[in-house]
């Protein structure tokens, strides 16, 4: 009991240079913010209703097609009619388990001074998770991940305070084999990082692996790992109205050991969903409901999350667009809905834009401000994304922290406080009508934190701008990336704990890792 206490305590200090301040950012503290402005609903009361009665129609008309064996099996034992794969189930006990869900729960990580609450109207920020390639200013192109790239973007995760949780890999290290990646990325996530994990609902190994080493990072018994949720994974709906076989399994894997599940169908509008917002829409929540309410009857009360990732497609090509005036109103109807039917929320910051330019951040900022304005409590890809997911790049991670500490920082009740020394009579009697606030002691005595300060903005005139060299922002993000990777600093691990880590990873390689098909 005393060497796990000590190891909890290892895990619990300040890591990075970031959480002091680091000479490369000076940045906000680490905080878990709050939303304080009331949501955006764009659905009448008739509108809400008329949405849950499409949703609860598919379920109990069309149905969802479940791929997985064992939950068709406990479809059956709950009463829901089973035709095969495809599986109906009435409204009534759909919202009977969705009532089994909490509005909100806590995640533990390793270092429990940063635990998260998830619900509550708090919005949690994650980093990219799971392109296949990476673009930066200095190689210049599109190549796929290694797991050296994949290091450094995890890095940058733990580095900026603004970031709360690890998605999955940042970018994949196709470098290494597909049947042992996951060993190798989460050591690395875990001994990089000391912030909430992830794992990838992708079969049995890959689950239990990374329940395993969660468990050994925390100094956990097997009973606390399952008194409260210390990880989660995240899945899709393979639309249209269907879940696959192992996403299915990995997250009955979790909820029956206390694991936090998200459940995130992946609807673009006019491909895999109808071109109306309001169908995409509700299919989406059909897709979502029909897993959380399996999850409820299988573990009642565990922590589980309804996603929204529905967007459209250019209908030109077919390519999916993100960011746009249609994601952002199905984000909005999405989180009204999720407030309809008690359950926190998760959206995305996204982007369709191939390079860390003025698009891409008009896109991406459109995205968090949807997830700001639908009251959204985890956003997914808040910092990297590129190409619709297809690109990691450390630039737009850089950039993206300056807009997501932006948003943080509008939430802060100073901003909007008004108090007497925040009207500022006296301070304006004292100027009247000819001077000026500079010098007077009210600024004096506040003009060192009265405004947000940027890292990443230059807010220079042109002139002073030019003479300063003429750098532009993502230049400036690619300096900034350079300067944290020699600054980082791991957070503290205790050298057993490492050691028992590495020791579980060289046991499961040998093992063979998690079955692939090639």
């Amino acid at each position: 009991m005393a060497e796990r206490e000590k190891r909890r305590r290892a895990g619990g200090r300040a890591g990075s240079a970031s959480r002091r301040g680091g000479a490369a950012v000076h940045q906000m503290p680490w905080r878990i913010p709050k939303n304080l402005d009331r949501p955006t609903e764009p659905l009448t009361e008739e509108g809400v209703a008329a949405m849950h009665d499409g949703a609860m129609r598919i379920l109990e008309e069309i149905g969802i097609e479940f791929l997985n064996e064992e939950s068709l099996e406990i479809f059956k034992e709950a009463g829901c009619t089973v035709d095969g794969t495809n599986v109906r189930m009435g409204r009534d006990w759909v919202m009977e388990m969705i009532g089994k869900a909490p509005a909100s729960f806590t995640l533990t990580p390793r270092n429990t001074e940063r635990g998260l609450i998830v619900g509550d109207d708090h919005i949690l920020f994650g980093n990219v998770s799971s392109p296949p390639n990476y673009f930066d200013l200095e190689i210049g192109k599109k190549v796929s991940g290694s797991r050296k790239q994949c290091q450094d973007l995890l890095k940058l995760t733990q580095y900026f305070n603004c970031i709360h949780f690890a998605g999955g890999y940042p970018v994949e290290p196709v470098d290494i084999h597909a049947s042992v990646r996951h060993l190798d990325v989460l050591y690395d996530k875990l001994t990089l990082s000391d912030k909430v994990m992830h794992a990838y609902a992708l079969g049995k190994e890959r689950v239990e692996d990374v329940m395993e080493m969660v468990k050994i990072a925390g100094g956990l018994t097997e009973a606390e790992f399952q008194a409260s949720p210390r990880m989660y994974t995240n899945i899709n709906s393979t639309s249209p109205l269907k879940h696959d076989i192992p996403m299915i399994d990995g997250c009955l894997r979790c909820v029956r050991r206390g694991q936090a599940v998200v459940v995130t169908p992946f609807t673009l509008a006019g491909a895999m969903a109808p071109v109306t917002m309001s169908g995409a829409v509700a299919q989406s929540l059909a897709e979502a409901l029909s897993a959380i309410a399996l999850f409820q009857y299988v573990a009642p009360g565990s922590a589980c999350v309804i996603g929204t990732f529905t967007s459209n497609v250019d209908m030109k090509s077919g390519a999916p667009a993100f960011g746009t005036p249609e994601y952002m109103r199905a984000t909005q109807m999405t989180g009204q809905m999720a407030r309809f039917y008690g359950l926190p929320v998760r959206s995305s910051g996204v982007c369709a834009a191939n390079v860390p330019d003025g698009q891409a951040m008009w896109e991406t900022s459109n995205s968090l401000w949807a997830a700001v304005q639908s009251g959204t409590n985890m956003v997914y890809h808040a910092a990297g994304w590129l190409e619709g997911g297809l690109i990691a790049s450390p630039e737009k991670f850089i950039m993206d922290c300056e807009v997501i500490q932006m948003i943080q920082r509008y939430m802060e009740p100073a901003t909007f406080a008004t108090g007497p020394e925040d009207i500022a009579l006296d301070a304006i009697r004292e100027v009247g009508s000819d001077g000026h606030f500079f010098g007077i002691q009210h600024t004096q005595d506040r003009y060192m934190t009265a405004f947000y300060q940027p890292f990443v903005s230059d807010w220079r005139n042109f002139e002073a701008w030019e003479v300063a060299g003429g750098i532009w922002t993502a230049e400036r993000a690619h300096h900034l990336f350079k300067q944290i990777m020699v600054e980082f600093e791991a957070p503290p691990m205790d050298d057993a704990v490492k050691e028992e880590l590495a020791a579980f990873v060289a046991r499961r390689k040998e093992e063979g890792g998690a079955p692939t098909d090639f």
